[in-house]
């Protein structure tokens, strides 16, 4: 398949300056074959986790345990990204290291916080040097659904991009303009501006499914803005929704706030 590609960041902001306080830093986290170790970069490898530490699971009702839900079944390692790896606004104070976990099962009625039926999502974030004694091997889940919620363990390669928002998160007057731009760029329906694909660390959050959500911290009410984004793709074998993506808002006040998943 042939794609579009996406014009340079400063291409997008020669021809429309006004973008620029708009724009975000974003990476772009490439699924690679190989074989990642507890001290990779990965999506869905083995995580450096501390032995004294629970492992997280999940016992809310799913598609697999029925609406009463069911005995606890551990949740699955979805990425771990590095800061040495991954630089960027993003991470607080003392943290290196950030972990995503998710029952890989859909939910019925889960917590506020979480997407409806969608794999419950768990986080950390973490300092490396402080995981002297790892859990050397993991549970593994008692259920699961086998299509999409069990991603293959790849290395991943960085992409440093500047990301930029949907339209309708723009002010009224740059609107029209943006969306010119998405018209001259792309095939008629594509936008290689505001639309970057696949697995994703920081950035601007796509709605080209429906209109822009904003999302409020429940701890402060501050506007909760994109931390991670899972894709549905064939090289990792995630699929969640209709084939669309994942997306983890946090509080760029303080990182230890919740959190809020989002599918699209």
């Amino acid at each position: 398949m042939t794609r579009t590609p996406r014009p340079s960041a400063e291409a997008v902001l020669a021809a429309v300056p006004e973008l620029a306080p708009h724009a975000r830093d974003a990476v772009l986290l490439h699924p690679e074959p190989g074989e990642p170790g507890v001290d990779s970069s990965s999506i869905g490898g083995p995580l450096l986790w501390p032995a004294d530490e629970p492992w997280p699971v999940c016992s809310l009702p799913d598609e697999t345990g029925g609406p009463d839900g069911g005995p606890a079944t551990a949740m699955v390692p979805v990425a771990q990204i590095f800061r040495r790896d991954v630089t960027g606004p993003w991470w607080p104070d003392g943290a290196d290291l950030l972990q995503i976990l998710w029952c890989p099962n859909e939910h019925w009625d889960p917590p506020a916080h979480q997407a409806d039926v969608a794999p419950v999502v768990e986080l950390r974030w973490r300092r490396a040097v402080d995981v002297t004694h790892r859990l050397a091997d993991p549970p593994a889940p008692t259920r699961y659904d086998e299509d999409g919620y069990l991603p293959r363990a790849r290395t991943v390669t960085a992409e440093p991009v500047t990301d930029f928002p949907y339209r309708e998160e723009l002010p009224e007057e740059l609107r029209p303009r943006l969306a010119e731009l998405v018209r001259v760029t792309g095939p008629e329906g594509t936008d290689v501006i505001t639309r970057l694909a696949g697995w994703k660390l920081g950035g601007w959050p796509t709605w080209h499914l429906h209109h822009p959500a904003v999302f409020a911290c429940a701890d402060c009410g501050t506007p909760m803005t994109l931390l991670f984004t899972a894709a549905s793709d064939p090289e990792t074998g995630v699929v969640v929704g209709r084939y669309g993506d994942l997306r983890i808002f946090t509080c760029p006040a303080d990182h230890r706030h919740g959190f809020q998943v989002d599918l699209h």
